[in-house]
């Protein structure tokens, strides 16, 4: 046995005499003789039984195995850990959710390196699934391929998991009884799949086919369905081609398919936490990218889809009528997208694209550029004395452009939802959230269980919320999230008092408290920094290495 160039990283495993123990090893668990000449394809299965949005991913990791090993290739499956957003919610235990991309991408990559795997793929399901394998893949280097789990079918009268969670809000005004509030948390989830409008989970599964680290269409496919089966049997086909060709995340992973990434994420109106992960990968890719890049690729691409949560029409809708290739033509024949990048197909973008049909003419769920939903991005990046590194605010024009109210101050999540509830908070105000950063919290929970509170209670064109945290791609309404400096180090969100005039300016891109230098400066003396997170663990080690939200919440 010797190795080849289409073996560059097994070969150092398993060839030679002195590799006679590695390769008893691997006779136990199923290599043939004939094994140890192929290259080796690891399968990175992120299948757990604890949410809908992983439950399948382990026969898609078999699919993908079949894949790879009908292309001549030995396929290796292995699990990483994933945690539910939607079920931790709310809890203590959503402090682990961003911890767990982090997590995620050092298991792979450990396993991959560890087990010196020629290529592989990953198959992601959740929201930290997705990002945290994209990260494995740039810090590896190495021939790879991404499959997103795919999404659910909707529930009963086209219900999905923030159905439920505005539906508390609506229980808690006495729009809703008790009787109605348990039918729609039995019928919204109807089996397996990511959560089923444009949330963080489908946003980065486009946003990742927009970077090219995914077959076309893989982002636009239900969970339970023969095209995300065969999505993965090509997969596993795919990632040894890339073996074959030396074509590697270096060579996809460029500025210009980032740029395509953010401008697909802008014209799909999809979540803020793509601002945190595109940030994080970028990073692990070696490629300059700033919240500022996201501003300036924003004044010039318009929101085109009227999807869920702000809008209308959920991913299954939208995969009826051709997915985002289509729209990614669209934003491709206008100039907006970079048709010379390389894919995961071996072709470009615009060679992927080529062939493409339109929308049906009857559809309403993307709009013409010559009538979209918005001109420029729902992302907007926010500066100012409150947010003097930044801040990122989702806003999609339904709830206005411009807001001003009072501040009505939290120390963490629960505090403010339970005043949200009770009618404490009132129309006019805007509820600040702070100590939930990456360091702060430590783990900068989402807050779609607030957000969906105010929604819920029919404040959502009334109450703005701030916060050093962020939220889930469910969430919508007058939200500012991931404002920097957090509380924990000090930042002005820190030094807010109840009642100081809050001023959102979306037009200008611009938040400010109306409090004087002075002030504020006064303010600062007299504030005193939390004592930090001592508990051992993970979040120990999370709150002492990770970055501000500014630069994706990385900890490397």
């Amino acid at each position: 046995m010797t190795g080849t160039t289409k073996r560059p990283y097994s070969s150092q495993v398993v060839d030679g005499l002195e590799k006679a123990a590695a390769r008893a090893m691997l006779h136990a668990v199923g290599f043939s003789e004939a094994d140890f000449d192929k290259p080796q394809v690891g399968i990175a299965s992120t299948w757990s039984n604890l949410t809908p949005c992983n439950v399948h991913i382990n026969e898609l990791a078999e699919a993908a195995a079949i894949g790879a090993e009908d292309a001549d290739a030995k396929a290796i499956t292995f699990n990483t850990i994933t945690v539910s957003d939607g079920i931790s919610m709310g809890s203590p235990g959503m402090r682990y959710s961003l911890v767990s991309r982090e997590v995620i991408a050092d298991s792979i990559e450990t396993v991959v390196a560890g087990q010196g795997f020629d290529g592989f793929v990953a198959i992601g399901g959740c929201d930290k699934n997705m990002p945290g394998c994209a990260i494995a893949m740039a810090r590896l280097n190495r021939p790879s391929v991404f499959v997103y789990g795919g999404t659910i079918q909707p529930g009963k009268d086209r219900r999905d998991v923030v159905s439920v969670f505005e539906a508390v809000g609506q229980y808690a005004s006495g729009n809703l009884s008790e009787l109605a509030l348990k039918d729609i948390e039995a019928t919204s989830i109807p089996g397996p799949g990511s959560c089923g409008g444009m949330y963080t989970a489908n946003t980065m599964a486009s946003a990742i086919e927009a970077l090219g680290l995914s077959l076309p269409n893989s982002s636009a496919q239900e969970a339970v369905s023969p095209q995300k089966r065969q999505d993965c049997l090509a997969a596993g086909e795919a990632v040894v081609k890339l073996i074959e060709a030396d074509i590697k995340p270096s060579d996809i992973l460029s500025r210009s398919a980032f740029e395509n990434a953010i401008t697909v994420t802008i014209a799909l109106e999809g979540s803020t936490n793509a601002v945190l992960h595109l940030l994080a990968i970028a990073h692990a890719a070696n490629i300059p990218l700033s919240i500022d890049d996201f501003t300036e690729i924003g004044k010039r691409v318009p929101v085109l889809a009227d999807m869920r949560p702000a809008g209308k029409y959920a991913m299954s809708e939208l995969i009826a009528i051709g997915g985002i290739q289509p729209l990614m033509k669209t934003l491709l024949d206008a100039g907006l997208l970079h048709g010379d990048c390389l894919t995961v197909t071996g072709k470009t973008l615009a060679e992927n694209l080529a062939d493409v049909a339109p929308y049906p003419e009857d559809q309403h769920i993307i709009r013409p550029l010559s009538d979209p939903i918005k001109k420029d991005s729902h992302l907007v990046v926010l500066k100012g004395n409150l947010a003097p590194d930044g801040a990122v605010a989702k806003i999609t024009g339904h709830e206005g452009l411009t807001f001003s109210g009072a501040a009505r101050c939290f120390h963490g999540e629960e505090s403010a939802l339970a005043a949200i509830l009770d009618g404490t908070v009132k129309p006019g105000e805007v509820v600040v959230v702070r100590y939930e950063g990456p360091k702060g919290g430590p783990g900068m929970r989402e807050m779609l269980s607030p957000t969906s509170a105010i929604n819920g209670r029919g404040l959502a064109t009334e109450v703005a919320l701030v916060t050093d945290g962020r939220f889930s791609g469910g969430s919508h309404g007058f939200v500012i999230g991931h404002v920097t400096p957090e509380a924990f180090e000090g930042g002005p969100i820190a030094l807010i008092e109840d009642g100081d005039q809050i001023e959102i300016d979306a037009d200008n891109h611009e938040i400010n408290i109306v409090v004087s230098d002075d002030e504020l400066k006064a303010r600062k003396a007299r504030w005193q920094a939390p004592a930090p997170y001592t508990e051992r663990g993970v979040l120990a080690k999370y709150a002492k290495l990770v970055s501000s939200a500014s630069k994706g919440a990385v900890t490397d």
